[in-house]
């Protein structure tokens, strides 16, 4: 800009500077008339609106009548509060940041039809010290605009941050039990996006890192099943809320056991978002009945007894050393046979022929087996009475035993 340009752009400037507030009455009525969505009972409050407006009508003035930043001269940060704040300010508000700058822009236009309006008091028709005036109040309005923008996006971050920690925080609170204080459950649900009432379950899956992206196929796939959910990853484990709405609970089993491929546990039904913690436990419980190196989803209605067990460990084991230990000791091919023979016998509720029909062999060998078991064990197994025990027992042993011995 030539000195006779620089001149009248500082005469000028100083001469807006005198009506700002006014300006920014102006700009105020611009922006609700022609941004609507800062007319939004939500949006930004009228105070604030007009003290952004005049704080940054007074910073683009000030910068017309000083040097335009530029790369070889940039303007000190002094310039940039007012649009500092507001980027920071909107972000907080949720106001969409292509609406902040729309503002911007009108802004820009009312500063420089003012400017034309005091070129015109003045007598000034230099057109050419006019036309690097506009092209200044531009410059000015872009860079301004771009630190709103940068602004807004930290700000944005950080809200980000927060929310994800506020919801990571509500989340532990379902699944610990604090959702049973009405105040917390209802924030939680609105939060977390799902109702405070209804029918629940929760599943617990084991995921790797890589795994983070099935989580939207698995809310496609249960939505398709009417079934609504929302998921939180804790540690190495994907934790889903199903709220299953008139579902039932083998529905979402159903979807869960075609799209994971991975140790799962599922829980049974609880009532309401308060109970949820309970699902969890459950949850939890069912998937530690998955014997070592399967992928299966664990319904705990399914798997009760084994959830007995896994509670336990100790009881368990003592099961185990009580009424097979001894089978352990003996060659794998005839262990495997034996055990295989011995479960049949207990599904079969003791009954040799049934048993024989199951295994596809001569009743004759049934009880061969049966008398080798007897021989090994020291267990007399013609008696009905210990069939709880030793049906825990087996069990047990496909829970806990190490591959090695399976």
């Amino acid at each position: 800009m030539s000195d006779t340009g620089t001149s009248i752009a500082q005469s000028l400037a100083a001469s807006v500077l005198l009506r700002v507030p006014a300006l920014a009455d102006v700009l105020v009525r611009t922006i609700y008339e022609q941004n609507p969505g800062y007319r939004l009972p939500t949006s930004v409050p009228a105070e604030d609106l007009w003290q952004s407006c005049h704080d940054n009508i007074t910073r683009v003035v000030q910068l017309v009548a000083d040097r335009a930043p530029g790369p070889e001269q940039p303007a000190g940060d002094a310039y940039f509060d007012a649009a500092h704040a507001t980027g920071q300010r909107r972000a907080g508000q949720r106001m969409p940041l292509d609406d902040v700058l729309r503002s911007f822009r009108i802004g820009g236009r009312i500063v420089w039809e003012a400017l034309i309006d005091q070129a015109r008091g003045q007598g000034v028709d230099d057109m050419d010290a006019l036309l690097d005036v506009a092209s200044k109040v531009w410059e000015i309005i872009d860079t301004i605009s771009s630190e709103v923008a940068v602004a807004y996006h930290h700000a944005e971050r950080r809200l980000l941050r927060a929310d994800e920690q506020r919801r990571a925080a509500l989340w532990e609170g379902v699944l610990n039990g604090t959702a049973k204080d009405p105040a917390f459950a209802h924030e939680a649900a609105r939060i977390i996006g799902v109702p405070v009432d209804g029918r629940y379950a929760v599943v617990t899956v084991d995921v790797r890192a890589e795994d983070h992206g099935s989580v939207a196929l698995l809310q496609r796939r249960l939505t398709a099943a009417r079934i609504d959910s929302a998921w939180q990853v804790r540690a190495h484990t994907l934790v889903g809320l199903l709220a299953l709405g008139d579902s039932a609970l083998d529905t979402a089993l159903a979807v869960l056991d075609e799209a994971v491929d991975a140790p799962a546990g599922l829980s049974g039904v609880v009532v309401g978002l308060s109970d949820a913690d309970v699902a969890y436990r459950q949850a939890t419980l069912a998937r530690r009945t998955v014997p070592t190196g399967r992928n299966e989803v664990a319904s705990l209605k399914e798997r009760l007894p084994e959830a007995l067990l896994v509670s336990s460990p100790e009881l368990a084991a003592q099961l185990v050393q009580v009424w097979l230990a001894p089978l352990f000791k003996v060659p794998a091919a005839e262990r495997h046979v034996l055990l295989a023979t011995l479960e049949t016998w207990v599904a079969a509720a003791g009954s040799v022929r049934r048993t024989a029909e199951l295994a596809h062999c001569h009743r004759n060998t049934v009880l061969n087996r049966l008398h080798r078991i007897h021989q090994i064990t020291g267990h007399d197994l013609t008696g009905a009475a210990f069939h709880v025990d030793l049906a825990l027992a087996l069990r047990a042993a496909r829970l806990f035993m190490p591959p090695e011995h399976d």
